[in-house]
């Protein structure tokens, strides 16, 4: 079974074949993948890598955790599993709020000063 490594602070400049060829020497890599912003098409910064065996993922993450690539320090460790979260299809960006409105206090209109109601 294949084992998923999370690789974090990425330099942009890292592709999925750099990624792949960075892994390699520790073992089988299954795949790599750098993940990138879906409007700009331009790197997140991090990526997964897949590797074949769990020896192979913990000397990779051994020998790469806070190592160097073009200057930057990256963070190399067993990626956790994806949650399953409901999607949230109420549209919009309306921060959570299910009926406009807003504003501050409790909804009510009253036109009172909450702090000089005391």
């Amino acid at each position: 079974m294949s084992v998923s490594i999370y690789v974090g602070n990425l330099p942009y400049s890292v592709t999925e074949d750099s990624l792949k060829e960075i892994f390699s020497p520790y073992g089988t890599v299954v795949s790599a993948r750098v993940i990138s912003d879906k409007i700009s098409g331009r790197s997140k910064g991090y990526g997964f890598v897949e590797m074949s065996t769990t020896e192979e993922a913990e000397a990779a993450i051994k020998e790469l955790d806070n190592g160097e690539i073009e200057g930057r320090n990256i963070r190399v460790n067993l990626a956790r599993p994806k949650e399953d979260k409901p999607r949230d299809n109420r549209g919009g960006g309306g921060g959570g709020r299910r009926f406009g409105g807003g504003g501050r206090g409790n909804g009510s209109n009253s036109g009172g000063n909450r702090y000089n109601d005391r």
